[in-house]
Order: C-alpha cells, then structure tokens, then sequence
C-alpha cells in the first residue's frame, strides 16, 4: 500500500503529464503484477461501490481521536476532504505494514462490504493502525469511492504503453471494460494488458467492445464553415441525439450492451437484448439508447421518415422521449412491467465497428454507413432504428434546420467525415467527429445558498444553490425558489470574490451550507429542462453551470419561476 500511496503523492504534486507519465511508470516497472493491476484500475477510472458508510467512517474517527462531533466537523469544513481530514485526525501508526495494494484491497478492504456497523467500527481502528498518513489518506479514498488523482484514461495508455513497448490504441483497445463495476484486477488481467501482440486475439474478444470515437466541440460561425470544414457533401450529418452512448455487441450467440463509461449495462435494457436474435455473430454496433414510443402502424411513416432526417414536432407523444424519462428509468434498481412500458428504449445506430468478425474501424465511414443501412434493414425488430442522415444545400440550410433541434428533442448535429476511420478517444490522426451543439437554456437567477468545495477548493465556497422569484413584482407574497446547484463557470478569481461576498452575506449555517442575504444575480446555461416532483420549484435541469456574473442586474430583476415553466413548454 506505502508504494502505491506514494505514487498518488508524486501524481498529486505535480501538473505536468510528462512527470505524470515518469511516476507511473516507475510504479509499474517495479510492482508486482497483482499490484500492478489494481493500480491501473485506480488510475482508469475504477471505481468499486462504496466499501463502508461515510458516517460510519465519520464516527469511528472520532471514537479513536477522542473527539466531540462539533470539532470533528470544523475541521472537516476546514480541510475539504473526508478521507485526508481522517488521516490528519486520528493517531499516527508507529509502524506501518509493508504488504501490497492487491493484498489490502482483496483481504482487508473489500471484506469491509456488508459487514454489520459495529463489526466494521471494531475492524477499522485495527487496520488504521497499521498504516502511515499518507498510505491512511489514500486507503480511505479507496473505501469511499473518492479516489481521484487528476491522471486521465489515456495518459494511464501511454504508460503502459512505453512500458510494453506497445501502440497505445491496441493498449486502449485491451483496457475497454477493465473498470466496470463487475471486474476484479487480476495479476493475469495485467499481463494479458502489456503482453506481445498475438494473431489471435481479435478472435478471443468475447463480449468486448471497442474504445469509443469521441467528438470535438463545434463553436465557429456557420460563415466559416466553408473555410474551415469544406463544404456539406464531405461530411455525413446527423441529430445529436439525447441518451446514452452504447456499442452492442453481439459474438457467440450472445449479445453485451456496454455504456460510453465502459459499463455493462444488459441487465438494465433487457428488451435490448432481443436483439441476438436478428444480428449475426461478429457484430459490433456504436448508437444512441433512447426512450422511443412507437406510434400506431397507421402513423409510423410519418414519425420517423429517414428521408426527412427527423421526426417532425408534432410526433410529440411518439419516437424519441426527453430524457428525463430515460433518466428515471435508469435510476431504478427493478425494472417492473410497468417501468418497461412507460419508458420502452431503442436504438438509434450511427455506426458498424465489427462486420461478420471482422475490425471494420480502419474503412472509411461511408463504407461502414453503408453496411449499416443493409445490418439494419435486415433485422426486423423496431427496437433497432437508423440514425437519419440530414441533408442541406449548404452550411446556411444545415444551420437553419439546425434551429429545430428543440422541438425534435435534440441536442443538435453531428458532423463526421465521410472519409474518416473510426478513431479511439477524442483524436484527430485517423478521422474527426464534430459535434454541433445549440445554444444552452439560459436564465438570470439569485444565489440563496453556497457550501465549500472540496480538495484544492477546500477553503472557498464555491459551490452555490440558485433561486428564481415566485411570484410578479410588487406581490407581497413573492419568494424566491431554488431550482439549481452550480459549482463552475467563473475565474478563479470571480470565485474569490463571490467567497467573500458570501462571508461578509452569511445568515445563517445549517451544517456546512450558508444561506447568504440575496444581493448577487447570475446567468446559468444548462442543456436540458423537464418537469420534476422531487424539487421544490417543479422544474429540474441538466448540466447548469455559471455562464457570467450579471454585476448589471439587480435581485428584483431576476428571472421567475414563469420563465421557467415557459422554457419547459
């Protein structure tokens, strides 16, 4: 464990992705390989279920430091991170275990899962015990699901990469589904990660998918298009649908669904599943899972022309459903019959990445649409769609189509070279992908509330709870609601700022939130909007985040909860 939490020192302390590269590869070339493996599920992104309650953890902290609850929590708000501020608090170990980080996950750490509270309380001073500050801190993180050292997927790649003497996309490719939930780090998993390349091995693929292609973001003038794209037939343009990234694959008779997180998600769309019985082995599909209700026989036609490239308005209680709906659906642990029927998914493909067994990535897109036209028209199960092409005479009639987006339930367009190979991550070296967003929702709104963030933000309040008015000017009765949490946007000098209007503002604590007197008004983008029982005003939106800080506009003058409910209409 010592030797791994003294990796997260060296990524912790510096900024530099070359230094970045150096620590890990030192770690990798001298660790053993069970070590190895659960290190490189860390740094990917692996994150296992929270091992013991944060209150848990909370109270038995303060059963061995010997402190009241009230210093507890200061100096919590203080340090900003749970897992540190334990560390700091509770007696330092005068001897500290040499044993490895496969060893403390699999004997001492996962078994902590299940356990009953008091069992845990008596097992956690011991295994503290045995452990350094630093090697505390990072073991906690560890067990709260917290650990987060600011080294992305594909710097993890290279590493392993220059150390096998490897190309990074084959290491890529090796690396899709070794941080889902379901996965243990084995010593042979590793190996298998650094191992020579074998002719085999695209065969003994079983259910896994392929690295997912990501876009780059699309913010130029449509005047400019021209010049900085060429014109519309170089590219295949299609709605930036709104659901969940997911490839399916189908080998062996069977077939695995995989979210762009890397998760396996078949058991959550088991109507997906049916269809294994319409694809043929070797093949693997990159879509968009949807909540899509179909219409009557009758009306299908209309709802969903591919000629036209989209489903008009007017469909609203048929095809592609807000996602909201998919969110709600996602968020339940059982899937009942009625759960199946008010929110039923599909799939909108876009992409053929496997075709009858074989790597089709490296053949440029309008073969691999091509083929995909022809996978789905021969499979008659209406949970598989084709994602509809759009066409214009130019970039101007791409950006005045483009303006419908809401209506259709859209995010935008995607742009994707009709040329270009299927990459791996958000690269440029074999093909691009664009995605051409419309303008988020915005609204002028009153910060009611703000709590100190977390980390190297731990002694700023930076994350804020916004309000808009209920009621007209001049109502006795007017109030302000709160319909959003935001927590990025502004400089960091801005936030400097708003941290010591919020000092000098403060009302009243609850805990480590403060309500401030309301004097500050700011505009907030977000990209989505529905109604929602759960939330005081009615209203929840996706993704809010502080567009500027309206220093021109007065409290009385900011946005209602009319405004709102307008923008959801």
């Amino acid at each position: 464990m010592k030797a791994f939490a003294d990796l997260y020192a060296r990524l912790d302390a510096t900024t530099s992705s070359n230094a970045k590269l150096a620590a890990m590869r030192d770690y990798l070339r001298d660790a053993p390989a069970e070590d190895a493996a659960w290190a490189v599920y860390f740094l990917a992104g692996g994150r296992p279920r929270q091992l013991v309650p944060a209150r848990l953890l909370r109270e038995t902290a303060m059963a061995v430091a010997g402190l009241p609850e009230w210093l507890f929590e200061e100096s919590y708000q203080a340090v900003g991170d749970l897992a540190e501020t334990i560390s700091l608090l509770v007696p330092e170990a005068t001897q500290a275990s040499d044993e490895g980080l496969a060893v403390w996950m699999q004997e001492r750490l996962l078994p902590l899962r299940g356990l009953p509270p008091e069992e845990t309380a008596e097992r956690l001073p011991a295994l503290w015990a045995q452990l350094d500050r630093r090697s505390l801190m990072v073991s906690l993180k560890l067990i709260t699901g917290a650990f987060r050292v600011g080294v992305s997927r594909l710097l993890v790649t290279r590493a392993l990469a220059a150390l096998a003497d490897l190309d990074p996309k084959r290491v890529a490719q090796r690396l899709v589904g070794y941080t889902d939930l379901a996965h243990r780090p084995t010593a042979e998993g590793y190996r298998a990660l650094i191992a020579a390349e074998s002719a085999d091995e695209h065969a003994q693929r079983g259910g896994q998918p392929y690295p997912f292609f990501l876009a780059h973001p699309l913010q130029a003038a449509p005047e400019r298009f021209d010049e900085l794209l060429g014109p519309p037939g170089d590219w295949l343009v299609e709605w930036k649908w709104d659901g969940i990234r997911a490839q399916l694959v189908k080998r062996d008779g069977l077939i695995w669904i995989w979210s762009r997180g890397e998760e396996l998600v078949s058991e959550r769309f088991p109507e997906l599943c049916e269809l294994a019985g319409c694809l043929p082995d070797g093949t693997v599909i990159d879509g968009e899972i949807v909540v899509w209700k179909h219409a009557p026989a009758a009306l299908a036609g209309e709802l969903f022309d591919a000629s036209a490239g989209a489903v008009p308005p007017a469909a609203g209680e048929f095809g592609v459903q807000p996602f909201a709906l998919l969110q709600q659906r996602i968020g339940r642990k059982n899937l009942s019959a009625k759960v199946l029927q008010d929110a039923p998914v599909g799939v909108l493909a876009y992409d053929l990445l496997e075709w009858q067994g074989d790597d089709w990535r490296q053949r440029e897109h309008r073969e691999r649409r091509e083929q995909l036209e022809a996978v789905v028209e021969q499979c008659p199960n209406p949970r598989l769609m084709l994602s509809p092409l759009v066409t214009g005479d130019d970039w101007a009639d791409l950006a005045r189509q483009r303006e419908a987006s809401r209506a259709l339930g859209v995010e935008g367009m995607m742009l994707k070279a009709r040329t270009g190979q299927y990459g791996v991550g958000r690269t440029r070296d074999v093909g691009l992908w664009w995605k051409w967003k419309i303008d988020p929702y915005s609204i002028d709104a009153v910060l009611i509330y703000a709590q100190r963030g977390h980390g190297r933000r731990a002694s700023l309040y930076t994350d804020f709870t916004f309000a808009v008015w209920d009621g007209a000017p001049g109502d006795p009765e007017r109030k302000l609601v709160p319909f959003a949490k935001a927590y990025s946007g502004l400089t960091d000098a801005e936030m400097r700022q708003v941290d010591a209007i919020v000092r000098k503002t403060t009302v009243e604590k609850f805990g480590p939130v403060r309500s401030v007197t309301p004097t500050l008004v700011f505009e907030l983008g977000f990209e989505g909007i529905a109604a929602s029982s759960r939330h005081k005003s009615g209203i929840a939106v996706r993704f809010p985040r502080m567009l500027r800080w309206r220093h021109d506009k007065p409290v009385e003058e900011a946005d209602t909860l009319a405004t709102l409910k307008e923008l959801l209409e």
